[in-house]
């Protein structure tokens, strides 16, 4: 791992760092070491690591619940140089869509290709900042909504160390069977009106889920409108689960 630049503001340091490649963003509260929870973030689609929605919880997480948290960039966003496989293949989604085929399909088909790849990242990852000694050791969460649904369901069904999540936005036609792999206490938010998921297929996901404690969190509104008091509730929820 090797770090970049470290800046503090309001209690929280950020250490911007590159792990092989991938780059990332932690953010630690200042003071004491570790270990403490550590909670792994993923973005949006054609969002990125610094992307405003997740440097703001990701402070809050930090500044209220003494978290550890990072995120990082997945391929074809942010820092990543431009993946030509992951490229053709969004460019030919696009154009089946305008052909008449069924948006949600095509994009759960691309998010299971990324996640190949970027499960194993987020594990390394994990390793990595998990031997910091401002890290340290502690209990691991995930939150993950839209895209950073898609690659997150896979990852803390493949994840022992994560002991709950937050997810949503996400639908079950490529998800359903990892899904069924996670039995942490999940959070799941879902927007009534959302244009990009259908709701029956968010719900199908939903029940997919092993968990025996699992919240279903609904809201009216499209996919972007997602109401800020489910950013209080997410912080409560870490704060229950990774004590």
């Amino acid at each position: 791992m090797r770090f970049i630049s470290e800046s503090s503001s309001r209690g929280v340091r950020e250490q911007l760092f590159d792990l092989g490649g991938v780059p990332g963003v932690l953010w630690t509260p200042e003071g004491p070491a570790g270990p403490r929870p550590l909670i792994v973030m993923g973005h949006g689609g054609g969002r990125h690591k610094k992307d405003p929605d997740i440097e703001g919880l990701a402070r809050r997480l930090a500044a209220e619940c003494g978290c550890a948290v990072v995120a990082v960039d997945v391929p074809g966003h942010g820092d990543r140089p431009v993946d030509e496989e992951f490229d053709r293949i969004a460019t030919g989604n696009r154009a089946r869509v305008e052909a008449g085929e069924d948006l949600a399909q095509l994009i759960a088909e691309f998010q299971a290709l990324v996640a190949r790849r970027t499960v194993p990242e987020w594990r390394s990852v994990v390793d990595a900042v998990q031997r910091l000694a401002h890290v340290g050791a502690g209990p691991v969460g995930y939150w993950g909504i839209s895209l950073g649904c898609g690659l997150g369901v896979p990852f803390v069904a493949a994840e022992p160390r994560v002991r709950a999540a937050v997810l949503g936005l996400g639908g079950a036609s490529a998800s359903a069977g990892d899904a069924a792999r996670i039995t942490v206490p999940v959070e799941f938010l879902l927007q009534w009106d959302d244009e990009r998921v259908p709701r029956a297929a968010a719900l199908a996901l939903f029940d997919a889920l092993g968990s025996a404690e699992k919240t279903l969190h609904a809201n009216p509104g499209k996919h972007a409108e997602v109401p800020a008091v489910e950013l209080d509730s997410t912080v409560r929820f870490f704060a229950r689960h990774l004590d």
